[in-house]
């Protein structure tokens, strides 16, 4: 049986985006296109777990000093590697406020992305569809940044909105795992914002639907804004759909 959750010892939201089904009764394959959160945590058994997945792309969705700080992959020369950093206005979650509707708030930080990050956006895209593979594209926690690549990445595979939503919301069963690294790595520090490393629908069915009102539809956004041409969606499809 195919499992989407990888489990690893210090990555907690490791998944296989094979499986979902696309409008023209494809499946996206198992084995070709992973999601995840930080890879700058693999060592020891994880390390061989990870390789044992014959990843040849590695995508890292990093700010540059997040890396600096966290470490990026080990040895990324073993890989087709790059840094794409599609979020230009750092945030930080655990300091927003309590006050604030979250999801609304989410959202509105990836319609900034999406805004932002058009060049980023659409270099790994071209990557996923033309460089080796197997891929992974991956941040921090695997949620926001990730979601969203993840998310516009199936809507050029054609798989519909309700299975997109789905996806993004497994990032919730890492919550809890993602919560206490927080804890772990900022000892002596407060966490205002009690939605920490959630990941409900609604905010990926808000952001989804931003960008239909704004762009006509998330097809258009993806062609006419981040630049995605028919061969790379043809080339995308090609080598990820069965």
């Amino acid at each position: 049986m195919t499992t989407r959750h990888i489990e690893f010892e210090r990555l907690h939201n490791f998944r296989d985006l094979g499986g979902y089904r696309t409008a023209g009764g494809a499946t996206v394959a198992w084995g070709a296109l992973y999601r995840a959160d930080s890879l700058g945590k693999l060592r020891g058994a994880d390390w061989d777990r990870f390789l044992g997945l014959g990843i040849r792309t590695v995508i890292d969705l990093r700010y540059p000093w997040e890396i600096e700080a966290k470490g990026r992959i080990p040895e990324p020369e073993r890989f087709t590697y790059a840094n794409l950093s599609i979020e230009h206005r750092p945030y930080d979650q655990a300091e927003i406020d309590p006050d604030l509707d979250p999801w609304r708030f989410l959202a509105d930080r990836f319609a900034e992305v999406a805004q932002d990050g058009v060049r980023e956006i659409r270099a790994a895209i071209e990557l996923l569809a033309e460089g080796p593979g197997p891929a992974v594209f991956h941040c921090t926690s695997g949620k926001d940044r990730t979601g969203l690549i993840a998310a516009l990445v199936l809507t050029l595979l054609d798989v519909d909105e309700e299975q997109i939503l789905a996806d993004f919301a497994l990032t919730e069963l890492a919550t809890v795992r993602l919560t206490a690294d927080w804890h772990a790595a900022n000892p002596g520090r407060t966490m205002r914002w009690p939605s920490y490393g959630r990941a409900p629908a609604q905010v990926l069915r808000l952001t989804l639907a931003d960008l239909a009102t704004r762009y006509g539809s998330v097809g258009a956004y993806l062609s006419e804004q981040v630049g995605v041409t028919p061969g790379t969606t043809a080339r995308l499809r090609a080598r990820l759909l069965n």
